[in-house]
């Protein structure tokens, strides 16, 4: 509703009607706000990437200066593992061997 010259005049909502009557965008700024954010974006994905490769080849030239290759590292310690494993299970046993004598 509004008044005009004294006058009331009822105004209607047609379903065409938009609701942000007064809302304009600014196209050549959005544009150039959407164009920036693309390139920015490419830009992150291609510095993530030469990261990345930076981070393989220096892991790569550090597993060649080894002295002992990663795959006999990995050998040792499972052998390790197993040896100790070995030996608690040993030592387990021959304490339910003493535990029983002395019931005995």
């Amino acid at each position: 509703m509004r008044v005009v010259g004294g006058s009331l005049i009822v105004s209607r909502m047609t379903t065409n009607q938009k609701i942000f009557e007064g809302f304009q965008l600014n196209r050549k700024l959005l544009g150039a706000g959407l164009l920036l954010g693309g390139v920015g974006a490419v830009a992150g994905l291609l510095g993530t990437t030469l990261v990345g490769v930076a981070l393989a080849t220096a892991g790569r030239g550090w597993v060649r200066q080894l002295d002992t290759a990663p795959t006999e590292r990995a050998s040792r310690a499972l052998q390790q593992a197993r040896a100790a494993s070995q030996a608690g299970l040993d030592a387990w046993r021959n304490a339910n061997v003493s535990d029983q004598a002395s019931l005995n």
